[in-house]
């Protein structure tokens, strides 16, 4: 069966509408794009209702839709590099602190 073919009434967007979205999000489109739109977008609202056809009373509901598990680890607490091993690899130093280039404005 297709969408064509149910008896439920088609919903339909004309390219009005289509244009009235494309408007609300920036988006600039020509008059045959919305009606092709209109006719694409009118295809997939018919495929919804056909889905919504489905007899799925016996289907137990999903819960879990994957048997993923967490990959987070613990988070625990551990020394860090001492800061002058850190500053040993630093290309420009001030004193205790990395020297870096400004990003906004000038000095």
């Amino acid at each position: 069966m297709t969408p064509s073919e149910s008896n439920k009434p088609a919903f339909s967007i004309d390219a009005d509408m289509v244009k009235h979205v494309a408007f609300l999000v920036r988006l600039g489109i020509q008059d045959e794009e919305a009606q092709a739109f209109s006719h694409q977008f009118s295809a997939i609202i018919d495929y919804f209702h056909l889905l919504n056809e489905v007899d799925t009373g016996d289907v137990p509901p999903a819960c879990e839709t994957s048997n993923t598990r967490s990959v987070m680890r613990p988070d625990v607490i551990k020394p860090s590099m001492p800061r002058e091993d850190f500053l040993k690899n630093v290309p420009h130093r001030e004193g205790d602190y990395v020297q870096v280039p400004l990003v906004f404005g000038e000095e």
